[in-house]
Protein backbone atom coordinates (compact mmCIF):
# COMPACT_ATOMS: atom_id res chain seq x y z
CA UNK A 1 0.00 0.00 0.00
CA UNK A 2 1.29 3.55 -0.81
CA UNK A 3 1.79 5.94 1.97
CA UNK A 4 2.28 9.21 2.19
CA UNK A 5 5.99 9.10 3.33
CA UNK A 6 6.72 6.51 0.64
CA UNK A 7 5.39 9.35 -1.82
CA UNK A 8 7.75 12.01 -0.02
CA UNK A 9 10.88 10.10 -0.37
CA UNK A 10 10.38 9.36 -3.52
CA UNK A 11 9.74 12.94 -4.29
CA UNK A 12 12.93 13.68 -2.34
CA UNK A 13 14.89 11.17 -5.02
CA UNK A 14 13.41 12.55 -7.50
CA UNK A 15 14.23 16.31 -6.33
CA UNK A 16 17.87 14.80 -5.40
CA UNK A 17 18.52 13.54 -9.09
CA UNK A 18 16.90 16.91 -10.88
CA UNK A 19 18.72 19.15 -8.49
CA UNK A 20 21.85 17.31 -9.74
CA UNK A 21 21.07 17.44 -13.05
CA UNK A 22 21.01 21.24 -13.13
CA UNK A 23 24.16 21.41 -12.10
CA UNK A 24 25.56 18.52 -13.71
CA UNK A 25 29.32 17.19 -13.87
CA UNK A 26 30.45 15.38 -10.46
CA UNK A 27 27.03 16.87 -8.45
CA UNK A 28 25.14 14.02 -9.91
CA UNK A 29 26.61 11.97 -7.46
CA UNK A 30 27.35 14.31 -5.01
CA UNK A 31 23.74 15.75 -4.21
CA UNK A 32 22.53 12.52 -4.69
CA UNK A 33 23.86 11.90 -1.39
CA UNK A 34 22.25 14.78 -0.10
CA UNK A 35 19.26 12.83 -1.01
CA UNK A 36 20.51 9.19 0.93
CA UNK A 37 21.59 10.99 4.08
CA UNK A 38 18.05 12.45 4.19
CA UNK A 39 16.64 8.80 3.73
CA UNK A 40 18.61 7.34 6.29
CA UNK A 41 19.31 10.03 8.63
CA UNK A 42 16.40 11.53 8.59
CA UNK A 43 13.79 8.89 7.45
CA UNK A 44 15.94 5.84 8.86
CA UNK A 45 15.52 3.26 6.13
CA UNK A 46 18.41 0.99 5.57
CA UNK A 47 21.02 1.93 3.81
CA UNK A 48 20.85 0.02 0.21
CA UNK A 49 24.26 -1.35 -1.85
CA UNK A 50 25.98 0.73 -3.57
CA UNK A 51 27.29 -0.55 -7.12
CA UNK A 52 31.37 -1.22 -6.60
CA UNK A 53 31.36 -4.02 -9.19
CA UNK A 54 30.58 -1.64 -11.55
CA UNK A 55 32.57 1.09 -10.20
CA UNK A 56 35.49 -1.32 -10.90
CA UNK A 57 34.91 -2.23 -13.89
CA UNK A 58 34.51 1.47 -14.63
CA UNK A 59 37.88 3.05 -13.62
CA UNK A 60 39.40 -0.23 -15.02
CA UNK A 61 37.98 0.74 -18.57
CA UNK A 62 38.47 4.18 -18.23
CA UNK A 63 41.94 3.88 -16.83
CA UNK A 64 43.14 1.83 -19.81
CA UNK A 65 41.24 4.16 -22.68
CA UNK A 66 42.81 7.28 -20.58
CA UNK A 67 46.54 5.28 -21.16
CA UNK A 68 45.90 4.88 -24.70
CA UNK A 69 44.62 8.75 -25.12
CA UNK A 70 47.96 9.49 -23.74
CA UNK A 71 49.77 7.24 -26.05
CA UNK A 72 48.63 9.16 -28.92
CA UNK A 73 46.50 5.85 -29.67
CA UNK A 74 43.00 8.02 -29.66
CA UNK A 75 44.63 10.37 -32.31
CA UNK A 76 44.99 7.08 -35.00
CA UNK A 77 41.50 6.13 -34.78
CA UNK A 78 40.30 9.48 -35.19
CA UNK A 79 41.92 10.04 -37.79
CA UNK A 80 40.94 6.35 -39.60
CA UNK A 81 37.73 7.65 -39.09
CA UNK A 82 38.41 10.91 -40.51
CA UNK A 83 39.53 9.58 -43.80
CA UNK A 84 36.45 7.48 -44.36
CA UNK A 85 34.79 10.64 -43.88
CA UNK A 86 36.45 12.51 -45.98
CA UNK A 87 36.42 9.90 -48.68
CA UNK A 88 32.70 10.01 -48.64
CA UNK A 89 31.45 13.65 -48.27
CA UNK A 90 28.11 13.41 -49.90
CA UNK A 91 27.42 10.19 -47.43
CA UNK A 92 28.11 11.96 -44.37
CA UNK A 93 25.20 12.14 -42.52
CA UNK A 94 24.74 8.18 -42.81
CA UNK A 95 28.64 7.60 -41.86
CA UNK A 96 28.77 10.31 -39.09
CA UNK A 97 26.92 8.37 -36.90
CA UNK A 98 28.26 5.03 -37.72
CA UNK A 99 31.79 6.45 -36.84
CA UNK A 100 30.73 7.90 -33.41
CA UNK A 101 29.24 4.71 -32.81
CA UNK A 102 31.70 2.29 -33.01
CA UNK A 103 34.14 4.59 -31.51
CA UNK A 104 32.24 4.73 -28.39
CA UNK A 105 31.91 1.15 -29.09
CA UNK A 106 35.79 0.64 -28.91
CA UNK A 107 36.20 2.69 -26.01
CA UNK A 108 33.47 2.40 -23.72
CA UNK A 109 32.47 6.51 -23.60
CA UNK A 110 30.73 8.46 -25.69
CA UNK A 111 33.30 11.79 -25.00
CA UNK A 112 35.30 10.79 -27.55
CA UNK A 113 33.07 12.77 -29.74
CA UNK A 114 34.63 16.14 -29.21
CA UNK A 115 37.57 15.14 -31.21
CA UNK A 116 35.23 14.59 -34.43
CA UNK A 117 32.71 16.03 -34.05
CA UNK A 118 34.33 19.32 -35.59
CA UNK A 119 35.21 17.38 -38.60
CA UNK A 120 31.94 16.45 -39.01
CA UNK A 121 30.52 19.98 -39.44
CA UNK A 122 33.84 21.11 -41.46
CA UNK A 123 33.76 18.17 -44.19
CA UNK A 124 29.56 19.01 -44.28
CA UNK A 125 29.69 22.78 -44.44
CA UNK A 126 32.38 22.06 -47.54
CA UNK A 127 30.02 19.58 -49.03
CA UNK A 128 26.84 22.06 -48.70
CA UNK A 129 24.98 20.27 -46.54
CA UNK A 130 23.22 21.68 -43.44
CA UNK A 131 25.73 20.40 -40.60
CA UNK A 132 22.67 19.93 -38.25
CA UNK A 133 21.41 16.50 -40.32
CA UNK A 134 25.02 14.51 -39.37
CA UNK A 135 25.96 16.33 -36.37
CA UNK A 136 22.23 15.73 -33.90
CA UNK A 137 22.32 12.29 -35.01
CA UNK A 138 26.42 11.89 -34.58
CA UNK A 139 25.93 12.82 -31.24
CA UNK A 140 23.42 10.74 -30.32
CA UNK A 141 25.14 8.00 -31.88
CA UNK A 142 27.86 8.56 -29.55
CA UNK A 143 25.56 7.67 -26.50
CA UNK A 144 23.92 4.94 -27.86
CA UNK A 145 27.15 3.27 -28.57
CA UNK A 146 27.62 2.66 -24.66
CA UNK A 147 24.70 -0.05 -24.79
CA UNK A 148 27.31 -1.93 -27.28
CA UNK A 149 30.65 -1.96 -25.79
CA UNK A 150 31.99 -5.16 -24.22
CA UNK A 151 33.89 -2.81 -21.51
CA UNK A 152 31.03 -0.44 -21.17
CA UNK A 153 29.59 0.33 -17.50
CA UNK A 154 25.52 -0.40 -18.87
CA UNK A 155 26.54 -3.62 -20.72
CA UNK A 156 28.74 -5.24 -17.86
CA UNK A 157 26.08 -4.40 -15.25
CA UNK A 158 23.26 -5.81 -17.03
CA UNK A 159 25.25 -9.13 -17.38
CA UNK A 160 26.36 -9.46 -13.78
CA UNK A 161 23.03 -8.31 -12.59
CA UNK A 162 21.24 -10.58 -15.11
CA UNK A 163 23.66 -13.42 -13.63
CA UNK A 164 23.07 -12.84 -10.29
CA UNK A 165 18.68 -13.26 -11.09
CA UNK A 166 19.42 -16.58 -12.50
CA UNK A 167 19.05 -15.16 -16.54
CA UNK A 168 22.35 -17.01 -17.63
CA UNK A 169 23.77 -14.07 -20.45
CA UNK A 170 27.44 -13.07 -21.37
CA UNK A 171 28.56 -9.95 -23.19
CA UNK A 172 28.50 -11.50 -26.49
CA UNK A 173 25.02 -12.57 -26.43
CA UNK A 174 24.70 -8.97 -25.13
CA UNK A 175 26.53 -7.37 -27.87
CA UNK A 176 24.44 -9.72 -30.48
CA UNK A 177 21.17 -8.22 -29.78
CA UNK A 178 21.94 -4.66 -29.02
CA UNK A 179 24.37 -4.02 -31.68
CA UNK A 180 22.79 -5.04 -34.97
CA UNK A 181 19.50 -3.32 -33.32
CA UNK A 182 21.34 0.23 -32.59
CA UNK A 183 22.62 -0.15 -36.07
CA UNK A 184 19.11 -0.22 -37.27
CA UNK A 185 18.47 2.68 -35.15
CA UNK A 186 20.60 4.57 -35.74
CA UNK A 187 20.63 4.24 -39.42
CA UNK A 188 16.47 5.03 -39.48
CA UNK A 189 17.25 8.28 -37.56
CA UNK A 190 20.04 9.18 -40.36
CA UNK A 191 17.51 8.55 -43.46
CA UNK A 192 15.03 10.63 -41.13
CA UNK A 193 17.74 13.62 -40.88
CA UNK A 194 18.77 13.36 -44.60
CA UNK A 195 16.81 15.69 -45.83
CA UNK A 196 15.98 17.67 -42.24
CA UNK A 197 15.78 21.49 -42.31
CA UNK A 198 16.47 23.43 -45.47
CA UNK A 199 19.25 23.22 -47.45
CA UNK A 200 22.15 25.63 -46.78
CA UNK A 201 21.79 27.80 -49.73
CA UNK A 202 18.08 27.94 -49.22
CA UNK A 203 18.19 28.90 -45.48
CA UNK A 204 17.66 32.86 -45.35
CA UNK A 205 19.04 32.95 -41.32
CA UNK A 206 22.27 30.88 -42.94
CA UNK A 207 22.71 33.17 -45.85
CA UNK A 208 22.32 36.15 -43.97
CA UNK A 209 24.87 35.52 -41.67
CA UNK A 210 27.21 34.29 -44.64
CA UNK A 211 26.56 38.14 -45.91
CA UNK A 212 28.76 39.26 -43.47
CA UNK A 213 32.35 39.15 -44.53
CA UNK A 214 33.56 38.10 -41.19
CA UNK A 215 31.05 35.98 -40.42
CA UNK A 216 31.59 34.13 -43.35
CA UNK A 217 35.01 34.13 -42.61
CA UNK A 218 34.36 32.40 -39.46
CA UNK A 219 32.04 29.98 -40.62
CA UNK A 220 33.98 28.40 -43.56
CA UNK A 221 37.69 30.22 -42.98
CA UNK A 222 38.98 26.93 -40.28
CA UNK A 223 40.00 23.48 -41.31
CA UNK A 224 39.13 21.13 -39.15
CA UNK A 225 41.84 17.94 -39.58
CA UNK A 226 43.73 15.07 -37.59
CA UNK A 227 45.16 14.34 -41.25
CA UNK A 228 48.14 16.87 -40.61
CA UNK A 229 49.13 14.79 -37.60
CA UNK A 230 52.07 12.59 -37.32
CA UNK A 231 51.13 9.01 -35.70
CA UNK A 232 53.85 7.46 -33.96
CA UNK A 233 54.39 3.48 -34.36
CA UNK A 234 54.01 3.42 -30.52
CA UNK A 235 50.80 4.67 -30.28
CA UNK A 236 49.63 2.19 -33.10
CA UNK A 237 50.66 -0.26 -30.89
CA UNK A 238 49.15 1.26 -27.70
CA UNK A 239 45.85 0.52 -30.07
CA UNK A 240 46.73 -2.90 -30.89
CA UNK A 241 46.79 -3.65 -27.01
CA UNK A 242 43.72 -1.79 -26.66
CA UNK A 243 41.91 -4.23 -29.16
CA UNK A 244 43.36 -7.56 -27.97
CA UNK A 245 42.35 -6.94 -24.21
CA UNK A 246 38.80 -6.21 -26.00
CA UNK A 247 39.35 -9.88 -28.01
CA UNK A 248 40.76 -11.54 -24.51
CA UNK A 249 37.73 -9.96 -22.61
CA UNK A 250 35.22 -11.42 -25.41
CA UNK A 251 36.66 -14.50 -25.89
CA UNK A 252 36.86 -15.09 -22.09
CA UNK A 253 32.85 -14.32 -22.18
CA UNK A 254 32.06 -16.60 -25.17
CA UNK A 255 34.07 -19.29 -23.64
CA UNK A 256 33.86 -19.63 -19.67
CA UNK A 257 35.25 -22.71 -19.56
CA UNK A 258 38.97 -21.05 -20.18
CA UNK A 259 38.54 -19.31 -17.13
CA UNK A 260 40.41 -20.86 -13.92
CA UNK A 261 37.83 -22.15 -11.40
CA UNK A 262 38.05 -22.03 -7.63
CA UNK A 263 37.12 -24.25 -4.88
CA UNK A 264 34.19 -22.51 -2.41
CA UNK A 265 32.62 -23.75 0.84
CA UNK A 266 28.86 -22.19 1.01
CA UNK A 267 25.85 -22.50 3.08
CA UNK A 268 23.06 -24.93 1.95
CA UNK A 269 19.92 -22.68 1.62
CA UNK A 270 17.85 -23.23 4.59
CA UNK A 271 20.12 -25.08 6.90
CA UNK A 272 19.28 -24.84 10.69
CA UNK A 273 21.91 -23.42 13.30
CA UNK A 274 23.99 -26.18 14.43
CA UNK A 275 24.28 -27.39 17.70
CA UNK A 276 27.96 -27.70 19.44
CA UNK A 277 28.66 -29.99 22.43
CA UNK A 278 27.94 -26.97 24.60
CA UNK A 279 25.28 -25.63 23.41
CA UNK A 280 26.31 -22.86 21.52
CA UNK A 281 24.35 -22.43 17.96
CA UNK A 282 26.29 -21.67 14.84
CA UNK A 283 24.85 -20.38 11.69
CA UNK A 284 25.83 -22.35 8.26
CA UNK A 285 26.78 -18.77 7.02
CA UNK A 286 29.45 -18.49 9.72
CA UNK A 287 30.71 -22.26 9.05
CA UNK A 288 30.78 -21.44 5.34
CA UNK A 289 32.61 -18.00 6.05
CA UNK A 290 35.36 -19.95 8.59
CA UNK A 291 35.74 -22.58 5.53
CA UNK A 292 34.17 -25.51 7.31
CA UNK A 293 32.43 -28.60 5.71
CA UNK A 294 29.77 -30.06 7.43
CA UNK A 295 26.64 -32.59 5.53
CA UNK A 296 23.76 -31.05 6.10
CA UNK A 297 24.58 -27.85 7.07
CA UNK A 298 27.83 -26.53 4.08
CA UNK A 299 29.40 -27.68 0.95
CA UNK A 300 32.05 -27.62 -1.20
CA UNK A 301 31.49 -26.24 -4.83
CA UNK A 302 33.86 -24.85 -7.41
CA UNK A 303 33.41 -21.59 -9.04
CA UNK A 304 34.68 -20.25 -12.11
CA UNK A 305 36.25 -16.63 -11.90
CA UNK A 306 33.55 -13.81 -12.47
CA UNK A 307 33.67 -11.87 -15.64
CA UNK A 308 33.57 -8.00 -13.68
CA UNK A 309 36.98 -9.33 -12.30
CA UNK A 310 38.53 -10.43 -15.82
CA UNK A 311 37.43 -7.24 -17.07
CA UNK A 312 39.48 -5.34 -14.40
CA UNK A 313 42.13 -7.70 -14.57
CA UNK A 314 42.46 -7.46 -18.33
CA UNK A 315 42.09 -3.57 -18.73
CA UNK A 316 44.72 -3.16 -15.81
CA UNK A 317 47.17 -5.26 -17.37
CA UNK A 318 46.99 -3.52 -21.20
CA UNK A 319 47.02 0.09 -19.43
CA UNK A 320 50.43 -1.30 -18.19
CA UNK A 321 51.93 -2.93 -21.15
CA UNK A 322 51.09 1.10 -22.67
CA UNK A 323 53.09 2.53 -20.10
CA UNK A 324 55.88 0.35 -20.22
CA UNK A 325 55.89 -0.09 -24.17
CA UNK A 326 54.12 2.98 -25.98
CA UNK A 327 55.26 5.71 -23.92
CA UNK A 328 52.02 6.30 -22.33
CA UNK A 329 52.61 8.66 -19.89
CA UNK A 330 50.13 8.60 -16.96
CA UNK A 331 50.02 12.27 -15.79
CA UNK A 332 48.67 12.92 -19.85
CA UNK A 333 46.23 10.12 -19.24
CA UNK A 334 44.92 11.79 -16.07
CA UNK A 335 44.76 15.56 -17.85
CA UNK A 336 42.97 13.60 -20.40
CA UNK A 337 39.05 14.23 -21.11
CA UNK A 338 38.10 10.15 -21.23
CA UNK A 339 39.96 9.67 -17.79
CA UNK A 340 38.39 12.37 -16.28
CA UNK A 341 34.67 11.97 -18.00
CA UNK A 342 35.17 8.75 -16.75
CA UNK A 343 35.75 9.40 -12.74
CA UNK A 344 32.51 11.39 -13.49
CA UNK A 345 30.87 8.83 -14.50
CA UNK A 346 31.76 6.71 -11.41
CA UNK A 347 30.83 9.42 -8.93
CA UNK A 348 27.49 9.93 -10.49
CA UNK A 349 26.85 6.46 -10.32
CA UNK A 350 28.03 5.87 -7.11
CA UNK A 351 25.84 8.34 -5.59
CA UNK A 352 22.87 7.55 -7.95
CA UNK A 353 22.37 4.01 -7.61
CA UNK A 354 23.40 3.83 -3.96
CA UNK A 355 20.52 6.80 -3.59
CA UNK A 356 17.95 4.33 -6.10
CA UNK A 357 18.60 1.08 -4.23
CA UNK A 358 18.28 2.51 -1.10
CA UNK A 359 14.98 3.65 -1.72
CA UNK A 360 13.36 0.67 -4.02
CA UNK A 361 15.01 -1.88 -1.60
CA UNK A 362 13.56 -0.29 1.86
CA UNK A 363 10.32 -0.56 -0.36
CA UNK A 364 10.31 -3.11 -3.00
CA UNK A 365 7.07 -5.66 -1.43
CA UNK A 366 4.88 -2.15 -2.15
CA UNK A 367 6.31 -1.98 -5.45
CA UNK A 368 5.90 -5.31 -6.60
CA UNK A 369 1.92 -4.93 -5.25
CA UNK A 370 2.16 -1.69 -7.42
CA UNK A 371 3.52 -3.34 -10.58
CA UNK A 372 3.28 -6.86 -10.88
CA UNK A 373 0.01 -6.61 -12.56
CA UNK A 374 1.40 -3.66 -15.26
CA UNK A 375 4.33 -6.15 -15.97
CA UNK A 376 2.72 -8.95 -16.20
CA UNK A 377 0.04 -7.61 -18.90
CA UNK A 378 2.48 -5.35 -20.80
CA UNK A 379 6.45 -6.43 -19.57
CA UNK A 380 7.79 -4.39 -22.61
CA UNK A 381 6.35 -1.03 -20.39
CA UNK A 382 9.59 -1.61 -18.14
CA UNK A 383 11.22 0.61 -21.12
CA UNK A 384 9.01 3.58 -20.23
CA UNK A 385 10.48 3.44 -16.78
CA UNK A 386 13.86 2.98 -18.16
CA UNK A 387 13.34 5.57 -20.49
CA UNK A 388 12.30 7.83 -18.04
CA UNK A 389 14.65 7.30 -15.07
CA UNK A 390 17.61 8.27 -17.60
CA UNK A 391 15.88 11.37 -18.93
CA UNK A 392 16.54 12.27 -15.00
CA UNK A 393 20.05 10.91 -14.15
CA UNK A 394 22.32 11.17 -17.35
CA UNK A 395 23.97 8.00 -16.69
CA UNK A 396 23.52 4.89 -19.25
CA UNK A 397 25.36 2.19 -16.86
CA UNK A 398 23.42 4.33 -13.27
CA UNK A 399 19.78 3.11 -14.71
CA UNK A 400 20.80 -0.40 -14.90
CA UNK A 401 22.44 -0.55 -11.88
CA UNK A 402 19.56 1.53 -9.86
CA UNK A 403 16.57 -0.05 -12.32
CA UNK A 404 17.72 -3.95 -12.98
CA UNK A 405 16.93 -5.75 -10.08
CA UNK A 406 13.61 -3.78 -9.65
CA UNK A 407 12.59 -5.25 -12.88
CA UNK A 408 13.51 -8.81 -12.27
CA UNK A 409 12.05 -8.64 -8.65
CA UNK A 410 8.83 -7.24 -10.68
CA UNK A 411 8.91 -11.07 -12.84
CA UNK A 412 9.79 -9.47 -15.94
CA UNK A 413 12.08 -12.43 -17.65
CA UNK A 414 15.13 -11.62 -18.73
CA UNK A 415 15.20 -11.91 -22.32
CA UNK A 416 12.38 -9.00 -22.47
CA UNK A 417 14.87 -6.80 -20.34
CA UNK A 418 17.60 -7.60 -22.92
CA UNK A 419 15.10 -6.57 -25.53
CA UNK A 420 14.59 -3.24 -23.46
CA UNK A 421 18.50 -2.52 -22.77
CA UNK A 422 18.58 0.40 -25.66
CA UNK A 423 15.67 2.06 -23.67
CA UNK A 424 17.96 2.99 -20.85
CA UNK A 425 19.09 6.17 -23.17
CA UNK A 426 17.30 9.03 -22.76
CA UNK A 427 19.33 11.92 -21.61
CA UNK A 428 19.23 13.67 -24.85
CA UNK A 429 15.71 14.96 -24.32
CA UNK A 430 17.04 17.64 -22.12
CA UNK A 431 19.80 18.88 -24.04
CA UNK A 432 21.69 19.33 -20.88
CA UNK A 433 24.64 16.89 -21.92
CA UNK A 434 28.06 17.56 -22.31
CA UNK A 435 28.40 15.77 -25.84
CA UNK A 436 25.30 17.59 -27.18
CA UNK A 437 26.29 21.10 -25.91
CA UNK A 438 29.87 20.58 -27.68
CA UNK A 439 28.10 19.67 -30.70
CA UNK A 440 25.92 23.00 -30.56
CA UNK A 441 28.99 25.05 -29.87
CA UNK A 442 30.74 23.17 -32.84
CA UNK A 443 27.95 23.72 -35.31
CA UNK A 444 29.73 27.31 -36.60
CA UNK A 445 26.57 27.43 -39.66
CA UNK A 446 24.71 27.70 -36.42
CA UNK A 447 22.23 24.93 -37.60
CA UNK A 448 22.63 22.84 -35.12
CA UNK A 449 20.24 24.45 -32.23
CA UNK A 450 18.96 24.04 -28.58
CA UNK A 451 15.65 25.69 -29.53
CA UNK A 452 13.83 28.59 -27.77
CA UNK A 453 11.27 26.09 -25.93
CA UNK A 454 14.20 24.03 -24.98
CA UNK A 455 12.62 20.86 -25.54
CA UNK A 456 12.32 21.96 -29.72
CA UNK A 457 16.33 20.84 -30.16
CA UNK A 458 18.67 19.43 -32.87
CA UNK A 459 18.95 15.92 -31.12
CA UNK A 460 14.90 15.43 -30.12
CA UNK A 461 13.95 13.80 -33.67
CA UNK A 462 17.26 11.52 -33.74
CA UNK A 463 17.03 10.20 -30.36
CA UNK A 464 13.35 9.91 -30.02
CA UNK A 465 13.69 7.45 -33.90
CA UNK A 466 16.65 6.21 -32.50
CA UNK A 467 15.57 4.43 -29.38
CA UNK A 468 12.51 3.70 -30.68
CA UNK A 469 13.56 1.78 -33.97
CA UNK A 470 16.41 0.25 -31.75
CA UNK A 471 14.39 -0.83 -28.57
CA UNK A 472 11.79 -2.77 -31.08
CA UNK A 473 14.69 -4.45 -33.14
CA UNK A 474 16.32 -5.30 -29.74
CA UNK A 475 13.01 -6.81 -28.27
CA UNK A 476 12.41 -8.83 -31.73
CA UNK A 477 16.17 -10.38 -31.70
CA UNK A 478 16.11 -11.17 -28.58
CA UNK A 479 12.59 -13.24 -28.52
CA UNK A 480 14.14 -14.71 -31.54
CA UNK A 481 17.17 -15.47 -29.93
CA UNK A 482 15.95 -16.91 -26.45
Amino acid sequence: MVTFTMILQLCIVLGALWVGSRYGSLALGAISGIGLAILVFGFGLKPGTPPTDVIYIIIAAVTCAGIMQASGGMDWLIQIAEKLLRKHPDRITFLAPLTTFFLTVLVGTGHVVYTLMPIICDIALKKGIRPERPCGVASVASQVGITCSPIAAAVVAFVTISNANHFDITIPRVLMVSIPACVCGLMAAAAASYHRGLDLDKDPEFQRKVADPAMREYIYGSNATTLDKEIPQSAKNAVFIFLGALAVIVMFAALPDLLPSYSTIKAIKGAEDLVLADGTKVTAAALAKAGVVIDGFTEKSMTGLKMNLVIQIVMISAAALMIIFCKALPKKAVAGPVWQSGMVAVVAIYGIAWLADTYFSNYMDEMQSMLTDIVKEYPWSIALVFFMVSVLINSQGAVVVAMLPLAYSLGIPGPILLGVLPSVYGYFFIPNYPSDIATVNFDRSGTTVIGKYLLNHSFMMPGLISVTVSTIVAYCLSMLFN
